[in-house]
């Protein structure tokens, strides 16, 4: 499948809407999406290292920015801070990158520095314009996170949280694998 990059600017009305939740059962979860009838997209591998700000604590700010490899590709993500009270909603400007080295050295460079890694397995699930993750995140446990890109509307949270319902999950989490890892 091919990347997409999600460009979003300050101004535009759409956003990465997400919500988690923890998973005690993922084969029931697996079930559960063949019955509703979600498409397996695909599983892999990510390595995130998160980094901070030089002059500003992204903790304090509730932003991220984060270099993913995925195999032999690079992505490079900015997240703004949360922009609801129940999901993660926020900016998300994504790309991908040539030269992993060369783009970690520049941030380092630039006076950023490393702030923790995430490493975790992914299955990725596609159902009615959402993506649905199984996550199997080292240190932490398995997890699902449902999300889409669009309008940040009562109706786009609830669909989410219907989603995670018919998939027998009810224990939401907002904070990122980043801050339970290194900050609970």
């Amino acid at each position: 499948m091919a990347f997409q990059s999600v460009v979003l600017c300050a101004g535009d009305k759409y956003m990465e809407i997400e919500i988690k939740c923890y998973c005690d059962n993922d084969n029931n979860v697996k079930k559960k999406l063949t019955e509703i009838g979600a498409q397996f997209i695909d599983r892999r591998f990510e390595n995130d290292i998160y980094f901070n700000h030089p002059s500003k604590n992204f903790a304090d700010t509730d932003e991220a920015l984060r270099l993913r490899t995925i195999g032999e590709r690079t992505i490079i993500t900015y997240k703004g801070p949360k922009v609801s009270k129940i999901s993660k909603a926020r900016i998300e400007y994504e790309t991908e990158v040539e030269d992993y080295p060369s783009m970690k050295n520049i941030l380092l460079k630039l006076g950023f520095v490393e702030s923790g890694i995430v490493e975790k397995e992914r299955h990725r699930y596609s159902f009615n314009g959402m993506e649905i993750s199984i996550d199997y995140v080292e240190g932490l446990g398995t997890f699902v996170e449902i999300e889409k890109i669009g309008e940040l509307k009562e109706e786009a949270e609830k669909e989410l949280f219907n989603t995670a319902e018919r998939l027998g999950l009810n224990n939401f989490e907002r904070r990122s694998y980043l801050e339970l890892k290194y900050f609970s």
